[in-house]
């Protein structure tokens, strides 16, 4: 009698291997339960960016000033039994405290976003100027190349001071001092002349 699958699948992984679950990978996982609560960071961070731009405006420092001058005269001028915080103010100085308490991490993460966002222009702006250098270079690179391909061409002028020499040379060889050269129409050259300027 041949071994059924099962038998087989426990003796290739050991008597007491417990056969494991197989997941799919075609599928998406479900989601899990968390304890914690989830938000997203982006929103956050907005939030928190808004919130430190006005803790940063004199509005709010008009505002805080007038709240803290209300709560005093309130609590100085008004009727024992409607009084919430007498003289020392403790429950003011709890609330001031409690108010800087929840600026100062939220202005330092509205910094460091905006310090992520300078890290990606930065980088950007050194992409950008290396882009700008190697075009450069290859630019340079160019014009030094026609400035010595220009070099070697032979201009009307370097040609014709050539021709003078030649001339020279010679009328200085010959005995009786006289050149004869094929004639070329002047009208001809003067033409090609004023074409070529």
């Amino acid at each position: 009698m041949a071994p059924d699958r099962e038998t087989r699948e426990r003796t290739a992984t050991g008597a007491t291997a417990a056969p494991r679950p197989r997941t799919r990978l075609d599928q998406p996982m479900s989601p899990r339960r968390r304890l914690m609560p989830e938000w997203d960071p982006e929103a956050f961070g907005r939030l928190s960016e808004r919130i430190a731009r006005f803790l940063g405006t004199g509005r709010f420092l008009v505002w805080m000033t007038v709240a803290i001058i209300l709560w005093v005269v309130w609590n100085v001028s008004a009727p024992y039994a409607l009084r919430f915080d007498d003289y020392p103010f403790i429950f003011l100085t709890l609330m001031l405290s409690l108010q800087a308490s929840y600026a100062a991490p939220l202005i330092l993460l509205a910094q460091n976003r905006q310090a992520d966002r300078d890290r990606v222009n930065l980088e950007q702006d050194r992409k950008q100027n290396e882009r700008s250098i190697a075009d450069t270079e290859y630019l340079t690179r160019e014009i030094a190349a026609l400035r010595v391909g220009l070099g070697e061409v032979a201009t009307r002028d370097w040609i014709r001071s050539e021709l003078q020499d030649l001339i020279k040379e010679l009328e200085e060889h010959r005995p009786d001092g006289q050149v004869v050269f094929p004639t070329v129409p002047t009208e001809r050259s003067r033409g090609r002349d004023v074409d070529d300027r």
